[in-house]
């Protein structure tokens, strides 16, 4: 049975139906990873749930071990990762709470351990990167949207800076100017190393707050934070659809 794990904030594992298993710590050729995984199983399926900022939320992102979180998921026979991160709307229809499924990135992160193939290599490796996100897991993603009643945007690009302060006016400017819909901090390496790995990877965004310069007034942690829950709520009710879904797809 194919198991799936999500990649996200703590508060996943209180999803209700959720039945926890156990806590396991893994060990990596690349370190540590940000937490212990937790196995569970949510609607007949096996789940996996790994916090990427760690346990208490304490790993900013330009200093999350992506390479060692992704290594975990592979050595626990994962094959799908759904990415649950929080990003700024760059688009002014983009309102705090919009859940966006997006298609694309740009990478505009530096000095991150970004690739598997460095160190000891017999040959030089390429990825295909054309479609950074797994088609077939956005599709059942979209599909369990739809089956659920939740909107989602189905379609957008993913502007991923190195963090951990947020971006000047004129950077989102710039990033509208490239094409960018949204804009978070732990889009890559994250979904190159999935690929790398050979792993079914999507992106699930919670649209936090309106990016800087597209509001009037200062943006607080506060309001992420107010924001973030009541976008989660339609996160979990999305995941729970989608593992429905794929509990009866033979």
């Amino acid at each position: 049975m194919s198991i799936l794990a999500m990649i996200g904030g703590t508060g996943l594992t209180n999803i209700e139906g959720l039945e926890l298993i156990r806590r396991e710590v893994v060990h990596t050729p690349f370190g540590e990873p940000s937490a212990p995984l937790t196995h569970g199983i949510l609607q007949g399926q096996p789940v996996v749930f790994l916090p990427r900022h760690g346990s208490g939320h304490t790993i900013p992102p330009h200093q999350v071990n992506y390479r060692a979180n992704l290594w975990a998921l592979k050595h626990l026979n994962v094959s799908a990762v759904i990415a649950i991160a929080a990003t700024g709307g760059i688009q002014r229809e983009l309102l705090p709470g919009t859940l966006v499924i997006p298609d694309q990135l740009i990478d505009y992160t530096w000095g991150r351990q970004h690739t598997f193939f460095e160190h000891d290599l017999s040959h030089v490796t390429h990825i295909d990167f054309t479609e950074p996100y797994c088609r077939e897991l956005r599709e059942q993603l979209l599909q369990a949207g739809r089956a659920a009643g939740i909107p989602l945007v189905e379609k957008g690009t993913y502007g991923a800076t190195q963090g951990p302060r947020l971006e000047t006016a004129m950077e989102v400017r710039r990033l509208a100017n490239d094409g960018c819909d949204i804009v978070g901090m732990t889009g890559m390496p994250e979904a190159s190393l999935a690929r790398e790995l050979g792993l079914c990877y999507a992106c699930c965004s919670v649209v936090a707050n309106k990016a800087a310069g597209l509001c009037e007034h200062e943006i607080t942690m506060q309001e992420i934070q107010s924001n973030l829950v009541a976008g989660m709520k339609q996160v979990t009710q999305l995941l729970i659809q989608l593992l429905c879904d794929r509990h009866l797809t033979p």
